[in-house]
């Protein structure tokens, strides 16, 4: 058995974080290297309109792939792009078709519905900013054979999303009581991985465990970067047209998942006072109730659905 490495080059610089493996689950992967926020993935934006559009409606709906061209669209992705993005989504077992005559339908899996829950969880419920934090820690150490280096990524891979960063070589640390007994089982890791729950000692400098162990100013400037894109909302946002509500929320949602997949919500207390997340939150927030009705009545007008039998 062979102990976990320290710090993967580019793991804890967080990022475009995703969930969890792109090849496993078509989330895409916070170990991975940075994607321009402000560019998302035909996938990324594929995810938010299903959240938006299907899951947020009625989750048993499939939608023709026509209606997802032309809302793909808008927001500047090609019929080709959206096509092979479908594919793969299907592949991974995030979607299913559905053929009526020559009409080719798309809808959620299970596995889709729960990744999406848990995505919609992260933006309404939680939020960007953690005020509510109570003094305690979920450590976790973990150690895999070898030659099990996907496994060892995946883990990786859900372990960042779930707020964790690497504390020391094998040991990673998370703000909160975090269950991972789900993410574990799902790995068939629950053998190999120890949890513990604790609050640190009055010898810890807190603010700069933090410093060390995750990277705050990459965090930061991802929500400075939002912020700045977003401010003045969606007719001065290049590339989102001005009277197309339902292409500015599908950027709007996009964007604002693919930034808060990099934060591990640490605790607001122990964080600079000029901590960004909570401005680029509160434009979020406006922005999407802006576009919220507009979007919806928009997206009814425009989508050719079926109801799954």
């Amino acid at each position: 058995m062979a102990a976990e490495p320290g710090r993967p080059p580019a793991a804890l610089s967080v990022v475009d974080r995703r969930l969890t493996g792109v090849e496993d689950t078509g989330i895409d992967d916070p170990i991975s290297d940075a994607a321009d926020s402000s560019q998302p993935r035909p996938q990324s934006l594929l995810l938010a309109f299903f959240g938006n559009h299907v899951l947020a409606e009625d989750g048993d709906l499939c939608v023709y792939s026509g209606s997802i061209i032309e809302v793909l669209g808008r927001v500047g992705v090609g019929e080709q792009a959206v096509r092979s993005t479908l594919s793969r989504m299907v592949n991974r077992g995030l979607l299913h078709r559905r053929r009526e005559g020559r009409r080719m339908h798309f809808g959620l899996t299970e596995q889709a519905k729960h990744v999406l829950d848990d995505g919609r969880a992260r933006i309404w419920k939680q939020g960007a900013v953690n005020d509510e934090w109570d003094g305690a820690w979920t450590l976790l150490a973990f150690s895999l054979p070898d030659a099990w280096k996907r496994r060892r990524h995946e883990l990786r891979s859900r372990l960042v999303w779930s707020g964790f960063g690497t504390l020391y070589s094998g040991l990673w640390i998370a703000p909160g009581h975090v269950d991972v007994s789900e993410v574990v089982g799902e790995l068939g890791l629950a053998e190999y991985v120890k949890v513990f729950h604790g609050a640190a000692g009055v010898a810890t400098d807190i603010e700069r465990m933090i410093r060390d162990t995750w990277d705050l100013e990459s965090i930061a400037a991802r929500y400075r970067a939002f912020e700045e894109r977003w401010r003045d909302g969606p007719r001065e946002r290049p590339g989102v047209g001005a009277d197309d509500p339902l292409g500015a929320r599908l950027r709007l949602v996009s964007e604002w998942l693919d930034t808060i997949r990099a934060d591990p919500r640490l605790p607001a207390c122990h964080l600079p006072h000029d901590w960004p997340a909570r401005p680029a939150q509160e434009t979020f927030h406006r922005i999407a109730e802006q576009t919220e009705a507009p979007a919806r009545e928009m997206a009814r007008e425009l989508l050719q659905t079926t109801t799954v039998r």
